[in-house]
């Protein structure tokens, strides 16, 4: 199957090179391109977009706005977005991850890297790369209250997993695959999505990266000290 490119960025010369690159390639199409997040919104639903390459700074209707727009659409529910960010480590992108984003990429990212982040969020994984898990997530979500003045998700929400997907949680907040969180646990990796397809059920994510964000944000999982 093509995997369907949807691109938003105020930046037309930007656009066009991600266009050339995901054009490229046998497996995905650009299928609509965004200056802004309304428009972003629209033509996700127009174009029946796979995953979103959307810029976090837009005027209007910025990246955040859109995102939480585009999650909060049970029409759009397979839809997901990766964050471009122009600074890896930045507070916005916790916001983008509370509002839906399936990961994000900085804007200097290798070209490969960009082609494999639209393949890792089409097929429903997080796309968090270690600085963001070990630093950023760290420090704002295991505050007391994150930067947009959220209040954390208390950890009573955790009372409906078993110790088992309480395990496989912390696995996926360490940033681990199936494959390697089964290695971990002497479990298959069959049994490994299981846990966390009943997880994502029963705390009502949209993926595995919104189970990172509860993990953090409920205490299971806490910043290791530097």
């Amino acid at each position: 199957m093509t995997i369907r490119v949807l691109l938003a960025d105020d930046q037309a010369l930007l656009r066009s090179a991600f266009k050339v690159l995901v054009d490229s390639e046998p497996d995905m199409e650009v299928v609509g391109e965004a200056s802004d997040g309304a428009q972003a919104v629209r033509l996700a639903r127009s174009e029946r977009a796979d995953v979103v390459l959307m810029d976090i700074r837009m005027p209007g209707t910025d990246g955040l706005a859109a995102t939480r727009q585009i999650s909060a659409d049970p029409a759009l529910a397979h839809v997901r977005v990766v964050m471009l960010t122009t600074f890896e480590v930045d507070e916005y992108v916790v916001q983008s991850l509370r509002a839906g984003a399936s990961g994000f990429l900085g804007k200097g990212a290798e070209p490969d890297e960009l082609l494999g982040a639209i393949r890792i969020a089409a097929a429903g994984e997080a796309l968090l790369s270690p600085v963001a898990t070990k630093g950023l997530i760290a420090k704002f979500l295991a505050q007391g209250e994150g930067p947009d003045g959220e209040a954390p998700v208390h950890g009573e929400r955790l009372n409906a997993l078993t110790t088992r997907e309480r395990e496989v949680l912390v696995q996926v907040a360490g940033g681990h695959s199936n494959d390697e969180i089964a290695e971990r646990l002497e479990v298959s990796p069959l049994t490994v999505k299981t846990h966390v397809n009943r997880a994502m059920a029963k705390l009502g994510a949209r993926d595995r990266a919104q189970l990172v964000v509860i993990a953090y944000e409920s205490g299971l999982v806490r910043p290791r000290v530097e």
